[in-house]
């Protein structure tokens, strides 16, 4: 909840958080800028990516993700407590737009000059008929499939760099051309935008995502397996 704002049909499902309301909250938190801020969870770093993300784009600059959440944590038998944190409030100032995101209408430029991720589930990406008055399923034009899931092992961890460079290496994300990544709201798709920054390639976000790309029935919608 820190890390969104209210959803809105034009802003999708989970549109970035008010800079004054993350404010307040790093502010509770503690945070500085001279400190590293680590980020875990327990869901593959799903939620922690999301917070790991909105954090670089408010201008913290030395922010991670514990690899393996507290699973791995708990693995490699350390300890953990039940009581709260009670950190000293802090006066930090955050400001928004310091990593790379895009809007709909810059989709297009990623599709054909660059590469145009899509973190989805594959079944998300390929789509297909809806019931009358549900919102269409299916991708971007051009956008390619490359879902987050693959980033992780069974275990939750993030596959090795050498697996993650073949990977996004085959999509033609491998820092070339400029890269653009969008999932449903902005969850996987920062996952992503995490495990190709920890191979030393730059993407830019679509924090709308795809629940924002539908929103305007003109936006062209592709359904299938093949990118356009």
């Amino acid at each position: 909840a820190d890390f969104q704002s209210p959803p809105s049909p034009e802003a999708g499902q989970r549109p970035l958080p008010a800079i004054a309301a993350l404010q307040a909250a790093a502010r509770r938190w503690g945070l500085t800028h001279d400190h590293t801020v680590v980020v875990y969870d327990d869901d593959r770093s799903l939620t922690a990516a999301r917070a790991w993300w909105v954090l670089r784009w408010a201008g913290l600059a030395d922010v991670r993700v514990l690899d393996g959440g507290l699973w791995a944590w708990e693995k490699a038998g350390l300890p953990t407590v039940s009581e709260p944190g009670r950190p000293e409030p802090s006066d930090i100032v955050l400001t928004p737009g310091h990593i790379p995101e895009f809007g709909p209408d810059d989709a297009a430029r990623f599709a054909d000059a660059g590469v145009l991720l899509d973190a989805r589930i594959r079944t998300n990406y390929i789509g297909g008929p809806v019931p009358a008055g549900q919102p269409p399923r299916g991708h971007i034009p051009g956008a390619l499939s490359a879902p987050a899931p693959d980033n992780v092992t069974d275990y939750g961890t993030f596959i090795d760099d050498f697996a993650l460079r073949a990977l996004y290496g085959a999509l033609g994300a491998d820092g070339s051309r400029p890269v653009g990544v969008y999932c449903g709201a902005g969850m996987s798709a920062a996952h992503t935008v995490l495990a190709l920054a920890a191979i030393g390639v730059e993407a830019a976000m679509y924090p709308g995502s795809w629940s924002a790309w539908i929103h305007d029935p003109s936006r062209p919608v592709v359904i299938g397996a093949s990118p356009r």
